[in-house]
């Protein structure tokens, strides 16, 4: 830059003095020459820069305390259901029979709820009670048309006597026989709504139980004390969770390659680190929606039910054959370059020393531990664990890196603390 500012100088300095055209190019000339020299030495510094090898290594060795603190975790090669499968994503749910809306009979004030919302409830458990004053009229109906029936059983019971000796005329036994069943008919009805509402027809109550009518989980509670409660209106829900079954939704072109007894595996969406088996066990045969999918379901084992509540997202494989392949999950295998890799932990080593430069002080290291980078093949990558084939054969119970690995591979890279 101070060439091309003394350059500008001198021109302007010989254009005022009216100097030849010769002296500015000759000035220009030496100009360009410093700028070449200039250029070119900058070229020869960053040629002359020595370029450090990378330093290649399998092997990455940790103390214990760094295995705690990255906190590392082993696992084995197990066999998955991960190739010729069907995509489909659907929700958890229950049977119909296996979750209940409860609702009253019959309009009433709340009096007391006995229950929370998450309590576990038997089936016939009182939830709530309500108060309404027409029970007591249909408790008296009920006691009435009982008292009645005891009175014409007897008078029936005479005037068969007499018609059939032929004392009183027929008619007379035909009336009180009308009598007595219509008594009986009315207090059946009573008895009847007394059973639906769960009131006994003894005694005399405007107090009516609010009962579950399976058992399971009490779901949302509609309803406050003081408030009326309508009729079919629901109050409370009712969810029996040891029955959950999946709803995946399948589209039209694979429901050739779908059938009942195929497994699945599924995640919840929000969950992805937690596989569930399932199995079909039966095929709509008419379409949900304008999407043109099936709903085919799927039964869970009441053990990995558990925790599951209806209503989550899931995503699911269906596995249309049986095959298996070897897999792990998809954090452990890492790539580096073009290739991949998975870390096995090796057998402990004895306590060794690192050696340090003279003049610094000794450090000294406890066990360590020890993997070593095995080259793999990847293949399906899918519910969150990936099908692995091993360039090397590698011990059958070899302990792989399921955590963390993606931290050894960058200590690898980096030639790591410990080089032995």
């Amino acid at each position: 830059m101070k060439n091309i500012f003394s350059y500008l100088t001198v021109k302007i300095a010989i254009e005022k003095r009216g100097v030849r055209k010769e002296i500015k190019l000759g000035v220009l000339c030496v100009s360009l020459a410093l700028l070449a020299v200039t250029f070119q030495s900058c070229n020869e510094k960053k040629t002359e820069e020595p370029q450090e090898e990378e330093k290649s290594t399998t092997e990455v060795a940790l103390t214990a305390s760094q295995y705690k603190t990255i906190g590392i975790e082993t696992g084995f090669v197990e066999d998955r259901n991960l190739n010729k499968i069907i995509k489909a994503n659907g929700y958890t749910t229950v049977p119909p029979q296996n979750s209940a809306e409860v609702s009253t009979l019959i309009g009433g004030t709340v009096k007391d709820i006995f229950v929370l919302e998450g309590t576990f409830v038997n089936k016939g458990k009182v939830l709530a009670t309500i108060q309404n004053l027409e029970v007591i009229e249909i408790q008296e109906d009920y006691h009435s048309a009982a008292a009645n029936i005891e009175y014409l059983q007897l008078e029936y019971n005479r005037q068969k006597t007499l018609s059939d000796e032929n004392v009183n005329p027929r008619k007379t036994f035909q009336e009180v026989k009308a009598k007595l069943a219509a008594e009986r008919a009315r207090a059946q009805a009573a008895k009847n709504k007394l059973d639906a509402l769960h009131i006994s027809t003894k005694g005399s109550t405007s107090v009516v139980p609010i009962v579950a009518p399976i058992s399971g989980y009490v779901g949302k509670i509609s309803i406050a004390k003081g408030a009326f409660a309508n009729t079919g209106v629901s109050l409370f829900e009712v969810v029996d969770n040891s029955q959950m079954h999946l709803d995946l939704n399948v589209y039209e072109k694979d429901l050739g390659s779908i059938s009942v007894g195929q497994v699945i595996d599924f995640v919840l969406t929000n969950q992805s680190n937690k596989s569930i088996k399932g199995k079909i066990f039966g095929i709509n045969k008419s379409f949900s929606n304008e999407s043109k999918t099936v709903a085919v379901h799927a039964k869970i084992d009441p053990q990995d039910a558990k925790g599951l509540i209806s209503g989550m997202y899931v995503s699911a494989n269906i596995n249309i054959t049986n095959a298996t392949v070897p897999a792990l999950p998809k954090d452990a295998v890492v790539r580096n370059a073009d290739k991949y890799f998975v870390f096995m932990e090796e057998e402990a080593h004895e306590e060794e020393k690192q050696e340090h430069a003279a003049g610094e002080k000794e450090e000294s290291h406890g066990k360590e531990i020890h993997f070593k980078a095995i080259e793999v093949v990847p293949g399906t990558t899918d519910l969150g664990f990936t099908e692995v084939k091993f360039v090397n054969d590698v011990p059958a119970n070899a302990k792989i890196v399921t955590k963390g690995a993606f931290y050894l591979l960058s200590a690898m890279k980096g030639g790591g603390e410990h080089e032995h």
